[in-house]
């Protein structure tokens, strides 16, 4: 793969500068990754927004869930993705379509296509196998 990411800086820069962190893939599962890490976010002062189609119009940690980005109507300073890598280009076209600020997919979780898809159209904050926690911790050192 030849994409990169950002320097530890950006990176930085992206999570002090959030406010409100779009989730997709996030499980109304307590034991699941994505549930937790959505709820450490909320932790850390940020606002969640769900996104799981099979969950959509139910509540997972307080917050209503949409079907998908395009449902969301208020700015998005990031998209957390907890989706396996060959979804990332589906992920990546909905993200086009909104003015979502950074693309961020999960630890283990990469795509080159989606990738030149996003640098294509000019959007190139773009985070993948990256964990927000663990970034978040590095931060607060």
């Amino acid at each position: 793969m030849s994409f990169k990411n950002p320097e530890q800086a950006t990176i930085f820069r992206y999570l002090q500068e959030a406010k409100t962190i779009a989730v997709v893939g996030l499980s109304n599962k307590p034991e699941r990754t994505s549930y937790q890490i959505a709820q450490l976010l909320q932790e850390h002062g940020y606002r969640i927004i769900p996104v799981n189609p099979v969950l959509a119009g139910e509540e997972v940690l307080g917050e209503p869930v949409v079907a998908q980005l395009t449902d969301i109507n208020e700015p998005i300073d990031i998209v957390d993705i907890f989706r396996r890598s060959e979804f990332l280009p589906e992920v990546a076209a909905d993200f086009l379509k909104t003015d979502a600020k950074v693309f961020w997919a999960q630890l283990g979780i990469e795509n080159e296509e989606a990738a030149e898809m996003l640098q294509a159209a000019g959007r190139n904050d773009i985070v993948m196998d990256r964990c927000i926690k663990i970034e978040l911790a590095k931060m607060e050192q």
